[in-house]
């Protein structure tokens, strides 16, 4: 099975990686820069569960075009205009029999990828993992959940998603086929949501937080109001939801960080209207009341303001 991975950065590469280090057929593709860098310099993971050295296959936009057997998105949306260019880039490696495995923050883009490359193409999938690409872009991998879940976006199993369990198996990761991804992926948003929310907020990793007077209280207000957007939606997610993610947030490492936090600190473009932004448009469309959602939006929205001053200086 052929695999292609866009991005090969903290989620792409580190994913990507694990399967090419098991002997898969995967095949990067990136920007220019990254291209010289990963042919320079080999594509590198430091992690926790071991380290690895590889000399990846890299290419650019409109080389070796070929269809294939799985497409991995594993880019960030930090607007739609980059969203789309990202599903362009992907769109002439996508044949007949291609499958797509989305492994972005959120739930928007699933729309936008089945109205380009039809419903019965794309899988839903999300990841859970905390890495990050250093000066010399090497992948460093902290923390022990290395977690990667897909499955059919109509529920059950497939054939095909068997075939990628078979793919996956013995990887250096862990690669998860689930039978309800899309509960899954909306468990993930909303926590994905709190966390970087959270942590954006206050400018600190979640242990501050939790050791903080009022921080278990606001991240608990901050994780109901999500879910109750994501509950005015129709989606059926678990009805003790709040209570479970309550309990992942004080099981964190006390330095782990959100990722949208340390693109902060680097002065990097953040997901605000995709992840907290798409949350509180469904929040007006279904009339739910979400202030601290609001504040820790706003918070966002000054910091690219004040990125963009910066740029033009």
């Amino acid at each position: 099975m052929k695999v292609l991975v866009l991005g090969a950065g903290a989620v792409g590469g580190y994913f990507g990686g694990r399967l090419a280090e098991k002997g898969a057929d995967v095949t990067f593709l990136v920007r220019e820069k990254r291209k010289q860098q990963l042919t320079e310099r080999g594509l590198r993971i430091e992690s926790v569960h071991g380290d690895a050295r590889l000399e990846p296959n890299v290419i650019t936009s409109g080389e070796a075009v070929r269809p294939y057997d799985l497409v991995i998105l594993s880019t960030k949306a930090y607007s739609s205009e980059q969203l789309l260019a990202a599903v362009e880039s992907v769109a002439p490696y996508v044949g007949e029999h291609s499958v797509i495995l989305p492994l972005l923050n959120g739930i928007a883009h699933m729309e936008l990828l089945q109205q380009r490359f039809g419903e019965e193409r794309v899988l839903g999938g999300l990841c859970f993992i905390e890495s990050t690409l250093n000066e010399h872009g090497d992948v460093i991998q902290t923390s022990p959940v290395h977690r990667l879940l897909y499955g059919e976006w109509k529920g059950g199993r497939s054939s095909r998603v068997e075939a990628l369990e078979k793919l996956f198996a013995g990887a250096g990761a862990s690669f998860v086929l689930s039978e309800d991804i899309v509960r899954e992926m909306w468990h993930k948003y909303m926590f994905i949501a709190t966390m970087s929310g959270m942590t954006t907020l206050m400018q600190a990793a979640v242990g501050p937080i939790r050791d903080s007077q009022y921080g278990p209280e606001l991240t608990r207000q901050l994780f109901e109001e999500t879910a109750a957007v994501i509950r005015a939606t129709g989606a059926a997610i678990d009805s003790q939801i709040v209570e479970k993610q309550m309990d992942m947030f004080g099981k964190q490492g006390y330095n782990m960080k959100s990722s949208m936090l340390r693109d902060m600190e680097k002065g990097l473009p953040v997901e605000a209207d995709y992840l907290q932004g798409y949350l509180l448009r469904l929040a007006e469309r279904h009339n739910v009341s979400t202030p601290l959602l609001q504040i820790v939006y706003n918070n966002l929205k000054v910091y690219e303001i004040k990125r963009a001053a910066l740029e033009k200086v």
